[in-house]
């Protein structure tokens, strides 16, 4: 595996509220969106060729109504069904790092925006996953920060609906994990290769 070279996970996560350990992960979904060359450039992949998907069990008694009915999980059928979380996020780190080695780098956590769901995903590797964090502590990529430099834009104008349409996904973002972690992933590759103007047609 070359340390030289990233490959790029698209992840998304939903919880039960805004902080971890106080409230829970309620699910986590993942894709491999792309990998670096030899030259640095992207090379795009099928968001759907590999996937990662868990529901989990929750681990505390306090969550938020209003942050669970986002994903419209239902926290009973967590608590009867979801997955051990020790069990998923080993399962989940495993994958990260197998897939890494398969495309010879080191994996980056990808978001839009990152710190929601790198706070939630990071603490619950730490904390459950046997070896932690595939990503050590700092591999990640924020894509609202990469959109704000690339565009020329501040933060508060990164958002997905004063982009340039040919960077968005066609995919809906149904707060499925799995489904807005390959929405992302589009949207990483399309940042990834843009030119930088601001065409909104």
């Amino acid at each position: 595996m070359s340390r030289d070279r990233d490959v790029y996970f698209s992840v998304d996560v939903e919880a039960d509220g805004p902080l971890p350990g106080p409230h829970s992960l309620s699910s986590v979904g993942a894709c491999v969106a792309g990998r670096s060359d030899e030259d640095g450039g992207f090379v795009r992949l099928d968001p759907a060729a590999d996937t990662f998907y868990a529901e989990l069990r929750p681990i505390s008694t306090d969550w938020v109504p209003e942050a669970l009915a986002v994903s419209r999980l239902d926290r009973d059928a967590l608590v009867l069904a979801g997955r051990d979380p020790a069990e998923a996020m080993t399962e989940f780190a495993t994958w990260v790092r197998t897939k890494a080695r398969h495309h010879g780098g080191r994996a980056v956590f990808c978001a839009y925006p990152l710190g929601f769901d790198w706070l939630f995903a990071y603490w619950y590797l730490v904390q459950f996953a046997e070896g932690g964090s595939p990503f050590g502590h700092s591999s990640h990529l924020d894509m609202k920060t990469a959109y704000a430099v690339r565009g020329r834009q501040p933060i508060a104008r990164s958002v997905k609906r004063l982009m340039p349409r040919a960077l968005l996904s066609s995919r809906r973002h149904t707060h499925n994990a799995l489904d807005d972690a390959m929405e992302q992933a589009d949207l990483l590759a399309n940042l990834m290769t843009w030119d930088g103007q601001l065409r909104r047609g």
